[in-house]
C-alpha cells in the first residue's frame, strides 16, 4: 500500500468485498467436491495481520482450500502468486483488484516479491507463501526442501509466521490441471475425499537475525518442520506415501532434507 500524503504512515489495507465474497465461494465449491476439516487456531490478535501463513503445496486445488479454511477463520488472506495468472485476460484483473502478489518464479525479478510482499505486511496484511516455491514433488508429498523467500520476510518485518498443513487436495484436483480434469471432478463429487487443513502454533524464530548469514536457512528449516508437524496428523495411516496415487504427477525423486521429519517419527504423530 501507498504512504500517506506527508505523514510518512501507512494506509491499512482493507480486503475487498468480492474477495470476501470469492472466500464465500471457495467454501461452497470445496464442500461440494470434497469433505473438508479445518482444525487449529490462529490467535485472534493475529487474524487481521500483520501475518504470514506459511503451506505446503500438493495440488493446483490448494489456494481455493486455502481460501476457505481462512474464511472459517475470520482471515482474508492475500497470496503470493504465480505472475502467470496476473497475465491472464480473465483472472489478472481479479487477481490484481483482489490485492493478490505475483511472483516471477525462476526469473531474477521474482527477488521483488519480497519488498512488496513486506510492503503488504506493512499495511496490516496476511499473507500466504507456499515456502516450497511451487507444488511440492516428494515422492511421500512431505514438504520438500524450500526457498528461504518466506523466512528472509518473516526476519525481516518480524511478523510471525504461523504454519498450515493441507491435505486432500491432491484427491480432487490432479497435478496435471486442467489436463485430468474432466475425469477427476466426477470422481470427487462421487467420492468427496476428506481435505484437511490446520492451523499450527506461531514458528519460533527467535535469536535469529535478519541478513546475518545462515540465519534465512535456519529459519526455512524450522518453518518447514512445523509445516512437517502439523502434516503428520492429517495423514495418519499413510505416513511414507500417500493411498491415492495421482498419474499426472511427476515421479521425480527429491534429495531428501535434513530440515523435515519423516513421516516414521513419532514426534509428528503428537497433537
Amino acid at each position: 500500500m501507498s504512504p500517506g500524503h506527508g505523514t510518512g504512515t501507512v494506509t491499512r489495507w482493507r480486503a475487498p468485498v468480492l474477495w470476501r465474497a470469492a472466500q464465500l465461494a471457495a467454501r461452497g465449491l470445496v464442500a461440494v467436491l470434497a469433505r473438508p476439516r479445518v482444525s487449529g487456531q490462529v490467535p485472534e490478535r493475529l487474524c487481521g495481520g500483520p501475518l504470514i501463513l506459511a503451506a505446503n503445496h500438493i495440488s493446483p486445488f490448494d489456494p481455493v482450500v486455502l481460501m476457505a479454511a481462512c474464511r472459517s477463520r475470520r482471515i482474508a488472506p492475500r497470496f503470493l502468486a504465480a505472475a502467470e495468472l496476473f497475465g491472464s485476460r480473465l483472472l489478472g484483473p481479479a487477481m490484481r483488484h483482489w490485492g493478490h502478489l505475483p511472483v516471477h518464479r525462476g526469473s531474477p525479478a521474482a527477488i521483488g516479491a519480497v519488498p512488496a510482499a513486506a510492503a503488504a505486511l506493512a499495511a496490516g496484511s496476511v499473507v500466504v507463501v507456499y515456502p516450497e516455491g511451487g507444488i511440492g514433488l516428494d515422492p511421500g508429498m512431505w514438504p520438500q526442501a524450500c526457498r528461504t523467500g518466506a523466512a528472509r520476510l518473516a526476519l525481516a518485518t518480524g511478523v510471525p509466521v504461523v504454519p498450515v498443513a493441507q491435505w486432500g487436495a491432491h484427491e480432487v484436483v490432479p497435478y496435471a490441471a486442467p489436463r485430468g480434469l474432466l475425469r477427476a471432478l466426477p470422481a470427487a463429487l462421487v467420492r468427496r475425499p476428506l481435505v484437511r487443513v490446520r492451523f499450527g502454533a506461531p514458528v519460533d524464530l527467535s535469536g535469529l537475525r535478519d541478513a546475518t548469514p545462515g540465519h534465512a536457512r535456519r529459519a526455512t528449516d524450522r518453518i518447514v518442520a512445523a509445516i512437517a508437524a502439523n502434516l503428520a496428523p492429517l495423514r495418519t495411516g499413510e505416513p511414507d506415501r500417500p493411498r491415492h496415487l495421482d498419474p499426472t504427477r511427476p515421479a521425480r525423486p527429491v534429495r531428501p532434507d535434513p530440515a523435515v521429519p519423516s513421516g516414521n517419527d513419532d514426534s509428528l504423530a503428537q497433537e
